[in-house]
């Protein structure tokens, strides 16, 4: 069986792993994130650059009963004096696979980053032009004599341009078998254009969206009654879809690098609304959002 490789571009944080030309062991690229690296285990492992904060989920995870729906964790290793986290690699059982990357959630960034943000509220030049170039219309008349924007208002901003704030979740990017990295979902908002997103990437092939809607409807069902779940913000996850031309289709949650445990005795539902301070990220009201666009794509019995 060929081990399959991911390539790492942020060492804690979000991420999205989309692959490129397969090679053997077939290598994959990840698009979104800055530099840093995934590497290859023995024994259909992966070797994730270290992240305590994720390191800390995964070790509750394995005692959860979240565990059959996040790759199994072994621990940390070190090579070349660079400590990882060991973890099983999840496209070692594919054969040629398609996949794709779903951001979960109505904010991508923790309340705490929020905070910080707004205590040092430095007017930020580069975010400016990150802004402009994306959408010239955006800057307020202030904002544009200063050529400038606060971190908080970017941050704010960059969120409403894609389906995460109106539909609890956004397509990161999707690879199909054998072909290029599909990843200008940026500006991908409506319910309707996300369908057409999704309906591109498992090829009209029902069998594929009815495997895929079982697999969210068990993760759903067991998420709603998590106890890791309930008690931490869940921001910068993934749903990691897979699917192959033999019809074999998995899901998984992945990225805990901005998971945070809340204070006892805090819990979230997941689904109330975002307001500054209750916590909440919006990932159960994503899903649902997701299940029911994916059930629809299905033909009426």
């Amino acid at each position: 069986m060929q081990n399959s490789a991911w390539k790492k571009h942020k060492s804690c944080g979000t991420s999205s792993l989309l692959p490129m030309t397969p090679k053997n062991p077939q290598q994959w690229l990840q698009v979104v994130g800055h530099a840093g690296s995934f590497h290859v285990g023995e024994y259909g492992t992966l070797l994730k650059k270290f992240c305590e904060g994720e390191q800390q989920c995964y070790l509750k995870l394995m005692k959860d009963s979240l565990r059959p729906f996040v790759p199994a964790y072994y621990g940390v290793m070190q090579r070349d004096e660079q400590d990882y986290n060991m973890m099983d690699n999840l496209l070692t059982h594919f054969n040629t696979p398609a996949i794709m990357d779903c951001k979960m959630g109505s904010r991508t960034y923790q309340e705490e980053e929020l905070l910080k943000a707004q205590e040092r509220p430095q007017p930020r030049k580069d975010m400016y032009e990150k802004m402009v170039a994306v959408d010239p219309e955006a800057p307020t008349e202030q904002e544009r004599a200063q050529q400038a924007v606060l971190k908080t208002r970017y941050m704010q901003w960059r969120e409403t341009l894609s389906s995460t704030t109106t539909l609890g979740f956004r397509i990161e990017g999707f690879k199909k078998a054998n072909e290029e990295c599909h990843t200008n979902f940026k500006r991908t908002k409506s319910r309707e254009q996300v369908s057409e997103a999704l309906d591109n990437f498992v090829e009209s092939n029902t069998h594929i969206v009815w495997g895929y809607l079982r697999r969210l409807k068990q993760l759903r069902q067991v998420l709603e009654t998590s106890d890791f779940f309930r008690t931490h913000e869940v921001v910068g996850s993934s749903l990691l879809f897979v699917h192959d031309w033999k019809g074999r289709t998995g899901v998984w949650m992945i990225d805990f690098g901005k998971t945070v445990a809340l204070p006892a005795p805090l819990t979230l539902d997941h689904r109330t609304p975002w307001v500054e301070g209750n916590r909440e990220d919006g990932y159960l009201w994503g899903l649902d959002n997701l299940i029911d666009i994916l059930a629809n794509m299905l033909p009426l019995t």
